[in-house]
């Protein structure tokens, strides 16, 4: 049986090009010399299209969605921190105490979390669990991440809930992790998407010595040999090399561009993902933007390989959605410019010059 026969996506519609030369239009009738704003105009045309309107609205309900799984190559010290850190880290996420919910915040987005294979026997609250597959992930050093079946349901998990997120409201999407070890089935699935080697994708993830760096990159070169057997089937490299926390963030990645919903994709774990959502529905990459760059040398090359230019550049490799957080007034700024910015008409300002045709 075909591992992809039940995961269908519909054909991705670009961005509308009409409100895209409509908004670019804009922008050269704005008090200002052409291209001055540099990205912001760029970040602001982009918005226009993928809302289908020039000026675009203000966004009203940006929303982040933590995906949280652990993964049994933990146990292999890949990680600075210990397994259960990502229980306890999803109690303070549901207290409002983690650093994506001060960021958010700050930003005026909400947080949902998403226990989708956390290695504990339930999740901190049902409304949390609903999609779980599993607990943890098998050590895809050696042993599969997941069962065909339970990659397929982590994908479809992911496209349910993007779709209930565009339902209730949302305009704006962010797809953050939470999961000690992620980095590693990240990389992996970076390199075997990009034909790359294991010491080009290993970096310092939490903040790991010289000897874990070590085991870490044993750890990709083993699994990355396992995740080459099945480079041609996107559901069978995430049941190989992944995880339920990426297969579901692979299909919320996807779906959101089916849906129509930009997407700001944060740091590693989030382009690993997107590489994969690229593979089963093809465009989809023209709905996202990079919020960051994080400094890891396998989120280079996911960005590279998606044509992506992050924003900002501020060395954020956290997770959980905080890279792409920070980017968001960013982009509230460039859709505000457009939508509120005086023209050289409406002001009374003089235009450009426009040079007087030859003799």
């Amino acid at each position: 049986m075909d591992s992809e026969t039940d995961i269908q996506f519909a054909d991705i519609e670009q961005p509308d090009e009409h409100a895209r030369s409509a908004a670019i239009a804009l922008h050269g009738e704005l008090i200002k010399p052409a291209g001055s704003l540099g990205r912001l105009e760029e970040l602001g045309v982009w918005i226009a299209a993928c809302q289908g309107q020039s000026p675009p609205r203000p966004f009203t309900r940006p929303r982040v969605v933590v995906f949280a799984g652990d993964h049994g190559i933990a146990a292999k010290g890949v990680s600075a921190y210990p397994a259960e850190v990502t229980a306890q880290l999803i109690g303070s996420m549901l207290t409002g105490g983690a650093a994506i919910n001060v960021l958010a915040a700050s930003a005026g987005a909400s947080v949902r979390v998403i226990d989708m294979a956390v290695d504990t026997d339930a999740p901190a609250t049902r409304s949390i669990g609903e999609f779980k597959v599993r607990r943890s992930s098998g050590s895809i050093d050696v042993e599969d991440a997941l069962t065909d079946t339970e990659a397929r349901a982590a994908v479809r998990a992911g496209m349910r809930i993007a779709d209930a997120e565009v339902d209730g409201g949302a305009d704006l999407l962010i797809a953050g992790d939470l999961g000690v070890g992620n980095s590693t089935p990240a990389s992996v699935l970076i390199a075997a998407l990009t034909g790359s080697e294991p010491v080009a994708v290993v970096g310092r993830g939490s903040g790991i010595d010289d000897n874990a760096w070590m085991r870490k990159a044993a750890a990709v070169r083993d699994a990355l040999r396992r995740a080459r057997t099945v480079l041609a089937d996107p559901i069978a490299l995430l049941r190989t090399a992944g995880g339920a926390d990426i297969a579901a963030m692979t299909g919320f990645l996807a779906q959101a561009a089916v849906r129509k919903t930009p997407v700001v994709l944060d740091g590693l774990v989030a382009s690993a993902a997107a590489l994969l959502a690229e593979e089963l529905a093809p465009s989809a990459r023209l709905w996202w933007v990079a919020g960051q760059h994080s400094g890891e040398p396998a989120h280079d090359l996911a960005l590279d390989h998606l044509d992506l230019k992050p924003i900002l550049d501020l060395d954020v490799r956290l997770g959980e959605g905080t890279g792409a957080v920070t980017a968001l007034p960013l982009l509230f700024m460039a859709a505000r410019v457009l939508a509120e910015m005086a023209t050289h008409e409406q002001a009374g300002v003089s235009g450009p010059l426009i040079p007087a045709p030859a003799s």
